[in-house]
């Protein structure tokens, strides 16, 4: 029964991957269809928000853009795929993991399967349309343009250091508290 419970823990969470690549790849599907390339579709509040619609053969902030075709493939489609797979791997291999930690995991897997379905599928590479004013900090007048599978990444994986640095802090809690009942 326990053994049950335990892979329902593992499975369960695996419905926000697919929940992050369906969604991903509808947005993209109806940027793709309604927006021409590198053209602003639809602006909001004053041109904070814009979608837009442009695709990446590189990764964030296009670094390795021009990088040839096959060396581009092989590192940014071929071993992020290997990663996946090896984070899949230690996902259900370990018994660890918080319930919250599952999810970001998954999360975050959801969004770099989303974005390897549109550098296996797409020749243009990954698509991106959301596109946000950022007032000159960084000196970026506006965000690298970024999609739904980006975002999944990033606050997942925020979220997943958080519960890390939490769990950690809770455990030497534990063994503070452990060594001064010994005291005692």
């Amino acid at each position: 029964m326990e053994n049950n419970k335990n892979i329902t823990a593992k499975i369960l969470p695996l419905l926000l991957t697919v929940l992050v690549i369906l969604i991903d790849q509808t947005t993209k599907f109806i940027i793709v269809k309604t927006i021409p390339p590198f053209s602003i579709g639809k602006s909001f509040f004053g041109g904070l928000l814009r979608f837009v619609h442009v695709s990446n053969t590189g990764v964030a902030f296009s670094v390795g853009d021009s990088l040839p075709d096959t060396i581009r493939h092989f590192l940014f489609a071929v071993i992020p795929l290997a990663v996946i797979v090896l984070v899949l791997i230690i996902y259900f291999r370990n018994d660890s993991f918080t319930k919250l930690q599952r999810w970001t995991i998954c999360g975050i897997v959801g969004g770099g399967l989303g974005n390897l379905i549109d550098r296996f599928v797409r020749a243009e590479g990954v698509v991106d349309f959301i596109d946000v004013k950022f007032f000159g900090i960084l000196g970026f007048d506006r965000w690298p343009t970024f999609n739904v599978a980006d975002s999944s990444i990033v606050v997942c994986g925020i979220i997943l250091i958080i519960s890390f640095i939490v769990s950690i802090a809770d455990d030497e809690k534990i063994k503070k508290g452990g060594t001064n009942n010994e005291r005692k």
